[in-house]
């Protein structure tokens, strides 16, 4: 939903799942350095050592904000999966929320993880991991329980899809988005094949997002945008 607008990137090691299409698996563990970008868009990248504080992050960004107001839309809390990493989080957003408003990217499986979050968050962009495109086993129960939490912010719902993802799939998660609320958006993402191509075509793109309209008011489709901008 924030495709098109600058964010912060603040990204976590670590992650509770293993999907096929991740395309951050470098993140499993936590490298000894970290790069950090100096000028917003610019490869002014220093290397500093693992873990970074609070008060780097926050000085950064107040540089930012004060030399380039309105550049960023938002911080885009993201992984790994940055829920792993809860009690840090909730020391350090309510010292980042008073700089740009907090938008967490998350695979949606940990609810325990984002309740004591929940008042220092604005946006949440939470994955439905449907077993056809992952690998992974189903996490029905999970995602429930995590949507209605977090849908007492502005959220939005993610399906990545591939070659294998079925109807079946798609009208259960859009189920059981109706069940909390029908005008919850929901984005299909066709998932990425290493060569950059797409792993379905647009015309099953599109069937896709006809099933899911049935039972949603706001269905989107949107590809990895930051795929083919050489933007990691």
């Amino acid at each position: 939903m924030q495709v098109g607008l600058r964010q912060v990137f603040l990204r976590f090691a670590g992650c509770n799942l293993s999907c096929s299409f991740c395309d951050t698996p470098g993140m499993a563990d936590a490298p000894a350095e970290c790069l950090l970008e100096q000028t917003p868009g610019r490869e002014d990248l220093v290397r500093v050592a693992n873990p970074v504080s609070c008060e780097r992050i926050v000085e950064l960004i107040e540089g930012w904000t004060r030399k380039w107001p309105g550049l960023h839309h938002s911080i885009s809390v993201t992984g790994g999966e940055p829920l792993l990493h809860g009690r840090i989080l909730e020391q350090w957003l309510p010292e980042l929320r008073k700089l740009l408003p907090i938008y967490l990217e998350t695979n949606g499986t940990l609810p325990k993880a984002l309740a004591p979050l929940l008042p220092h968050l604005d946006y949440i962009g939470m994955d439905f991991k449907i077993p056809s495109a992952t690998g992974c086993a189903p996490l029905w129960e999970e995602h429930q329980q995590f949507l209605e939490l977090a849908a007492q912010k502005s959220v939005y719902v993610k399906l990545v899809v591939g070659a294998t993802t079925t109807n079946e799939e798609v009208e259960q998660s859009c189920r059981m988005i109706a069940e909390v609320d029908r005008k919850i958006p929901l984005i299909l993402q066709p998932m990425t094949l290493p060569d950059g191509r797409l792993a379905i075509s647009s015309r099953r793109a599109l069937e896709l997002q006809e099933v899911a309209g049935v039972l949603l008011v706001e269905v989107r489709v949107i590809p990895q945008t930051h795929k083919f901008l050489g933007v990691l």
